[in-house]
């Protein structure tokens, strides 16, 4: 459960943007999106394959 402390002297604003960078750093709202349909393993399999194409072209582009 992440939560954050109010310091002394520290606007609710910026305790609200810590929260949120939080939030986001935790990846907890990426993992509900995840969760929210089903994706069959044939299709995680062909992304995964996608993404190691899309990565190896780019590491050979840095290579030159």
């Amino acid at each position: 459960m992440i939560g954050v402390n109010v310091k002394d002297n520290e606007s609710i604003d910026r305790a609200i943007n810590r929260f949120k960078k939080m939030v986001t750093r935790s990846r907890i709202l990426n993992e509900y999106k995840e969760r929210q349909q089903y994706t069959k393993p044939s299709e995680i399999k062909r992304e995964a394959m996608k993404k190691s194409v899309r990565e190896e072209r780019r590491r050979q582009r840095e290579n030159y």
